[in-house]
């Protein structure tokens, strides 16, 4: 899938030293603020422990999970909104991402300088919005001057268009996201093509010491106490403790993670929560030279599936034969799937849910 997660923050808050614990390219990582102008990609495995369940049920050559893209975005600061320090570059590629995690500083450092001189995580959620929410304005009130010359020449279409711009208008100006706008879900098509920077869905993650890597600390439960009425998933990690994890091998992790009071590594749960944000789901193929995870949007039917596997799948799809996971490792083979009447034809029109075994019958 081509959707990514960005991942934002103010400078200096450690989402370069989080993006480099799970991801396949390495960022630098500095205690200077705006010491990078440009941003980082790289790709994260998706942990899935069903895949080792898989490989015991049926042995395979190779094991391959599924993954999701992130861009670690260049440090935030005031006046980005206005196109100040590398502001047009970053709000740029914030509008290139599908979703975005917020890293906000929850610990305290004394050799590493807050931007703001102090640490207040919810201020920190105040300032980005704020950037964001001015971007956004500029971009509906650039939108309404176009529809107000196309209402004078009797576009009737143009005047329903600016009535919806000049509710997201007055939205924005009161501090407010553009995903929470008073409008029908149809009318916020009238947006679409503006991919505003506050329409994304977030995900907030606490970066805090090592001590509270567990149990959080002050500042973290500020955050969600700030946050509680929003909907939105909060997450606690330590990004000097987990970069510290990703250089032991995976015995030693085990007595790391114990002795810090966690079950598995902080940026597991990130990514699982990324992956979730982008509205994505997995599907699985099953066979002797490998088991793989695929990686599909919620709500997308069988043929579809099949085109992330190969475009000639799709254009070629005849039927689908499902198994359930539980219910293939329960019974511990495709034949007694069978046998159980757990093993489903299913043709054009069925919606794959998450976890379904698929083998693709196709003809081109």
């Amino acid at each position: 899938m081509a959707l990514k997660c960005g991942i934002v923050g103010l400078t200096n808050i450690g989402k370069t030293t989080i993006f480099n614990c799970f991801s396949d390219t390495k960022a630098q990582v500095t205690n200077y603020s705006f010491s990078t102008s440009k941003s980082n990609i790289g790709m994260a495995f998706v942990p899935d422990s069903r895949l080792n369940v898989l490989d015991k049920t049926k042995k395979t050559e190779k094991i391959i999970p599924t993954t999701v893209d992130f861009v670690d975005i260049p440090g935030l600061a005031k006046g980005s909104g206005s196109g100040e320090g590398i502001g047009n570059s970053f709000l740029n590629d914030v509008r290139n991402v599908d979703a975005l995690i917020h890293v906000i500083r929850c610990f305290e450092d004394e050799n590493i300088q807050h931007t703001e001189g102090s640490i207040d995580p919810v201020r920190d959620i105040e300032i980005l919005n704020f950037e964001l929410q001015l971007k956004d304005l500029e971009s509906v009130t650039k939108k309404i001057a176009k529809l107000q010359k196309l209402i004078k020449i009797g576009d009737k279409d143009a005047r329903k268009a600016k009535e919806i711009m000049l509710v997201y208008k007055e939205h924005i100006e009161n501090f407010e996201n553009a995903s929470t706008a008073p409008v029908s879900e149809d009318d916020k098509a009238y947006v679409k093509e503006l991919a505003l920077l506050t329409m994304k869905p977030f995900l907030y993650v606490c970066n805090v010491d090592d001590d509270s890597a567990s149990t959080g600390n002050k500042y973290s439960k500020a955050v969600e106490e700030s946050l509680k009425d929003t909907g939105a998933e909060v997450i606690t990690i330590a990004a000097q403790l987990e970069a510290e994890i990703t250089e032991l091998d995976k015995e030693d992790q085990k007595d790391f993670l114990d002795d810090a009071g966690l079950t598995e590594p902080g940026v597991n749960k990130l990514i699982h929560s990324a992956y979730s944000l982008l509205n994505l789901q997995t599907f699985f193929t099953v066979g002797p030279k490998e088991i793989r995870a695929w990686t599909i949007k919620k709500g997308m039917s069988a043929p579809e599936a099949a085109g992330v596997i190969h475009s000639d799948l799709k254009r070629g799809f005849i039927r689908a034969e499902v198994m359930k996971y539980d219910d293939y490792t329960t019974l511990g083979s495709e034949q007694a799937c069978k046998e159980n009447g757990k093993f489903k034809v299913e043709g054009k029109n069925y919606i794959v849910a998450e976890g379904d075994i698929m083998h693709i019958r196709f003809n081109v």
